[in-house]
């Protein structure tokens, strides 16, 4: 796969379990820079999921399991995992993670190390049993459109909505990708538009206000996106403006699909509306790279996330394969098995 190898070193640890640190690319300099962050405490760690240095639900997961690691080289593990989990309150895998590194029930950094790293390879096998499931779901010879950044850089591996992109292109398969510029951070232009076209996969940037035109022009046949947290039910939790896509797909007939992988769900929700929405700066909206674009003083509504109900949802596509309809029963038989011998997440204080 063309020049895959250096988007799945946007997370890698350094040196050993006693001395070593964990180095993120620097997603928020992406993409007129590229440059790494090298975390050596937890408050770095913290800072770099706070302000989306890393950002995408499995990526601040596999961030958080290393960040307790550094946090177990200070005698600080049980401490600084909790103050990890103060960062970001909607992705669900960030409670996952450090869940599942307390669940070892030691403060030993190489033990811990070895589960962050396991934590890492099992999220990158993962992308690809997601892409070979939602592969067969894509419009071969047709067009998808995507939101915000569900790829590689926001996964261990090549991503959850992008994993079918990329093996179509591994494959041989015609597929046009339509990437959403995702307003107010635009993680659609500035880094899905990037990393698809540093794979050389078909890729054509719209403002989000463009993807009811190019729907009803016909340049596009489905809809995938990724999720921060599915309650239940079904209800997906994803980037703001997801469920503007889901409502326009409806309109216009077409299939309306969300990957993630089974951390993803959380089956301690009932529905959507359990989930917590993070509120994030007015300055993202107002002059969010650099020039104001507004008045400095107007007031703003800034949720990161929206929630699509699942009834827009055409299916989930996870590592365990493809659960449609979305329903309940769906969601229990296809994820509670694979969720029956891990910790439950807890949501942030």
């Amino acid at each position: 796969m063309p020049r895959m190898i250096d988007l799945l070193k946007h997370i890698e640890w350094v040196g050993d379990a006693a001395t070593g640190h964990l180095r993120l690319l620097d997603q928020t300099l992406l993409p007129g820079e590229v440059a790494y962050l090298d975390c050596r405490d937890v408050e770095a760690v913290w800072r770099a999921i706070k302000r989306l240095s890393v950002r995408g639900a499995p990526a601040i997961g596999i961030a958080a399991a290393y960040g307790c690691v550094i946090g177990a080289q200070h005698g600080e593990f049980i401490k600084q995992a909790d103050y990890l989990a103060t960062s970001r309150p909607t992705a669900v895998n960030l409670f996952w993670a450090i869940d599942r590194m307390k669940l070892l029930g030691t403060d030993d950094p190489a033990q811990l190390l070895d589960e962050a790293k396991t934590i890492h390879a099992e999220d990158e096998a993962m992308c690809r049993a997601i892409g070979e499931h939602g592969l067969p779901l894509m419009p071969e010879g047709g067009g998808v459109l995507t939101h915000c950044n569900a790829g590689a850089l926001a996964t261990g591996g090549i991503g959850t909505a992008t994993a079918p992109m990329y093996l179509a292109k591994e494959r041989g398969v015609e597929l046009a990708v339509f990437a959403d510029e995702t307003r107010p951070l635009l993680q659609g232009a500035r880094l899905t538009a990037w990393e698809l076209g540093r794979a050389s996969v078909d890729v054509t940037l719209i403002c989000d206000d463009m993807a009811a035109t190019v729907m009803r022009q016909g340049k596009v046949n489905a809809v995938i996106t990724g999720a921060d947290r599915i309650a239940a039910n079904g209800d997906a939790a994803n980037k703001i403006g997801t469920y503007n896509l889901a409502v326009l797909a409806k309109h216009h007939g077409l299939p309306f699909y969300v990957a993630a992988p089974s951390s993803t769900f959380d089956l301690s929700l009932s529905t959507g509306d359990d989930i917590p929405i993070e509120q994030r700066a007015a300055d993202e909206i107002i002059s969010g790279f650099g020039p104001a674009t507004a008045p400095v003083d107007v007031k703003t509504f800034n949720p990161a996330f929206d929630v699509t109900p699942a009834e827009l949802i055409t299916a989930l596509v996870t590592e365990r394969g493809v659960i449609e309809p979305v329903t309940t029963d769906r969601v229990a038989a296809v994820i509670g098995a694979a969720q029956a011998s891990s910790p439950k997440p807890q949501a942030s204080k």
